[in-house]
């Protein structure tokens, strides 16, 4: 089940090569952007830089990283996610801290789930259509990524706005499972365990390696 969600996680990772034009584009008016209107370009790029592209992307796995980093990270807030999974921590963190473990954080997740991207087919994810008001603090829009059996899948992606005032994508709910919960839970477990220190030296020289040893440990049994 984990492996036939490998392109919902992908991404969630952009929670995140695309052509540099194509994310000028999509950036450019990004305040003027509702959150529904952001998933949708994301969607569309996809579209455009995934589909046709898998051999090229399957073999230079450097340049897949990129299509996350210039598809999903304009759009996704990866100081204020990063805040969220380090949870009570982020207080005791100093902000050169927390600025590393932003970006550790996010490359561990990248090289982690960027293979899943390569699943991707044209129109896999439906945005579903909007109801409510906005929320500054959290907006969520809803889609459905279809796997490559068919079957389907619920992604909801968390907004709020930012400073500048567009709106920046925070958590991914996969399931019903919040991408901050499940690693605010790892992380938490990690950093008693070795301190935030070794847990963010980790994450920079083992990177993929580091988040897979983490996940696997916070589904190991306890001992009695």
């Amino acid at each position: 089940m984990l492996r036939s969600l490998a392109l919902a996680i992908a991404l969630a990772a952009g929670s995140l090569a695309a052509a540099p034009v194509l994310a000028q584009d999509a950036s450019a008016d990004a305040s003027q952007q509702s959150p529904e209107q952001v998933v949708q370009a994301i969607t569309k790029d996809l579209d455009k830089t995934i589909a046709g592209h898998r051999d090229e992307l399957k073999n230079d796995k450097e340049k897949l990283i990129a299509v996350i980093d210039d598809v999903f990270l304009p759009h996704f807030d990866i100081d204020y996610a990063s805040i969220l999974v380090l949870g009570q921590h982020a207080r005791e963190a100093s902000p050169a801290q927390r600025e590393r473990f932003a970006k550790a954080f996010y490359n561990s997740i990248t090289h982690r789930y960027a293979e899943g991207l390569l699943n991707y087919t044209k129109g896999a994810v439906k945005v579903l259509p909007f109801n409510g008001d906005l929320n500054e603090k959290r907006t969520v829009v809803r889609t459905q990524v279809v796997l490559d059996d068919g079957k389907t899948v619920s992604v909801d992606y968390a907004f709020r706005r930012s400073k500048s005032g567009d709106w920046k994508a925070y958590d991914v709910i996969i399931e019903g499972i919040s991408y901050v919960t499940n690693y605010r839970n790892q992380v938490d477990a990690e950093i008693r365990k070795v301190g935030i220190d070794q847990l963010i030296t980790n994450l920079e020289t083992q990177g993929e390696k580091a988040l897979e040893t983490l996940e696997k440990d916070s589904k190991a049994p306890s001992s009695p």
